[in-house]
Formats: structure tokens, sequence, C-alpha cells
């Protein structure tokens, strides 16, 4: 028996999927990435990121904070200024006490806008009830100011999941246009989040994302499991900068999604050249080992590898702008 044959008797543990679907990418380097200590970025610096994910071709760009809504908002205003052409999106805490003016501010500048509701019982408000009715309030308000409101859920790993599915299926009734899970701690395995992702997604006909966290390592494995399970879009962040351990870095999530067939219209060969702009902004320097981006990558030191280096390769290093570097010594 071969292993084609071995392999074919073994119980698919996933469903098949279409994966020549179109997957969205969501940049959020621009929001998620300034939660990193020390990082900073000035509107100039902002410019140039995103002139880089313009030329990525990324179709949205997650811009403003839920912590200072007024504040980012100049930014996405210099960009209508300049008639920089990407989506921008921001997010807003659906039970924030300012919740109105925070809408009618940002309705005046962004694209869309995502209503967040933390769904632990462990944040404000305390109860599923309270949850629930805040959120539908403020969706309904943003309705009228903004036609693309989703709503996003923190914490959705860690709540019960009769809830999850109550307050996104009311939000879907409400008019939401999209429902985002976050992954907030980055606790789950891919195995869960699938099984998480296709649950919901037998209960809401609207586009779902997932926000993946990568403090054990598996923000990558978690949203492409995440697509797998019927999701149509994932948070992304280039280099992965995001706060704590990071964020599903974009050239990861890219990458792996073309591997297997699935389209985001992402230019891989540009993600080298944006991941060192988002260090040398950010002034965090990613490890040469780093998947897809870092310096060694596509290094053959061993003897091993010098006869066929492509045979250890992942994809083709021309994908991603590199040239194959071989060591003789």
């Amino acid at each position: 028996m071969n292993l084609n044959t071995q392999v074919s008797n073994i119980p698919e543990r996933f469903e098949k999927v279409q994966t020549n679907k179109r997957i969205t990418l969501k940049d959020s380097t621009l929001r998620e990435g300034l939660d990193v200590p020390k990082v900073n970025l000035s509107p100039t610096q902002k410019m140039r990121i995103t002139q880089l994910l313009i030329q990525v071709k990324i179709p949205e760009i997650e811009v403003v904070s839920p912590g200072k809504i007024f504040e980012d908002l100049k930014f996405v205003k210099s960009l209508k200024e300049e008639n920089v052409s990407i989506k921008t999106s921001g997010l807003i805490y659906a039970h924030s006490p300012n919740y109105q003016e925070e809408i009618k501010q940002a309705s005046q500048y962004l694209n869309r806008l995502d209503l967040l509701m933390p769904v632990s019982l462990k944040r404000k408000p305390y109860d599923h009830k309270t949850k629930i009715y805040q959120l539908l309030e403020a969706l309904t308000f943003s309705l009228n100011h903004l036609a693309e409101i989703g709503v996003g859920f923190p914490h959705s790993t860690q709540t019960e999941l009769n809830f999850l599915l109550e307050i996104a299926t009311e939000s879907v009734r409400y008019g939401a246009k999209r429902i985002t899970l976050y992954d907030t701690n980055g606790s789950s395995d891919p195995f869960e989040i699938y099984h998480l992702v296709r649950y919901l997604k037998q209960h809401i006909d609207i586009p779902l994302f997932f926000h993946g966290h990568n403090d054990l390592g598996l923000a990558t494995a978690n949203s492409l499991a995440a697509i797998y399970a019927g999701a149509e879009g994932l948070d992304v962040t280039m280099n992965g900068l995001g706060d704590r351990a990071g964020n599903a870095s974009l050239e990861q999530v890219a990458i792996n999604l073309h591997l297997k067939g699935f389209m985001t219209g992402i230019i891989l060969n540009y993600l080298k050249s944006l991941s060192k702009c988002v260090e040398e902004e950010s002034g965090l320097h990613i490890f040469k080992l780093t998947p897809v981006v870092g310096d060694y990558v596509f290094v053959h030191k061993s003897p091993a590898h010098l006869e066929c280096p492509e045979l250890f390769e992942a994809y083709d290093p021309k994908w991603v702008g590199f040239e194959r570097e071989l060591i003789h010594k």
C-alpha cells in the first residue's frame, strides 16, 4: 500500500471547503499595532505604511481604536484630504457612555464601523441581557448614520456558546453586516476555532471574520482553521504587530491561504518591503528566523540541503521577493 492510499483511508477531521473562495484580509497594523509598548507612529509614518498596504493590495485597514476615537479620526481625515483610496474602518464600544457622539463623528470619515460588545461576564456590562440590549440599541443608532456596520465580540472563546449564538443572531436580525469573533487572549487551538466558526456559520448568513491573538503561537493556524470552517475574512497585522504576543501576521496568513488555493488578492512579493517598513517605523525588529519575511528563511547551510534546496522550502522564494542563498562552508 502506498502513502497516497494510506492517507486516503484516514478519516478527514475537517470537511472539504471551496479552496478557490475569495477571502478578505483586514489589516489592523495601524490600530492593533499601536497597543505595543513604546510603539508610537506619527501621521507621516502612518501614511508611509498605508501607501505600502495599498501596494500590497490590502482591501481594508482598521485605523480607529475604541480607546482614542477622536484622535485617530484625524488621520482618517488626512487620508481623505490626500485622496488616498483605501477602505477604512474602526472600532467603537457599544456600551460606551459617548457612543452616539463617537458614531456620529466616525461615520463622517470611515467607510465602515464595528461595534464591540465584550461577551465575557467579567467585563462590563456584567449580564447577558444588558449586553444584548446595549449592543442592539447602538446598532440601531449606527445604521441611521452609516450603512456598513458590523459587530465584534471580544472574548468569543471565553463565553458560553449559546449566548454567543444568541447575541450574534440578534445582531444579524437588527441589521449587522459583519460578525467578528475575537480569540482575545489567544488561548484557543485550531480545532476549537474550527468548531466555533463552523457552528456559527450554520446559523448566520452574513460574512464572519476571525481576529486571532498569538499568545500561544497559534494565531496563524487558528486563522486558517477559521477559513476552513467557513469564515469569509480575517484580521491581520504586518509582522504580527500587536499587544502582548501580537496578532495573526499578514505575511504568514497570506502565504498559507495562497498555498491552500484561497484567493486574497495580496501581492506576495511586496510583503518583504512592507515588513521592512513596519520594522523601521515601529522600531521593533523581527527575528531573522521569522517565517516568510525573516532574513534566513531561504538560506541553506546544512550539506544535506545543497544538492536539492527547493526540496526543503515550503514555497518558491521568488513569491515573496527573496533569492535562495547557499552556504558552502
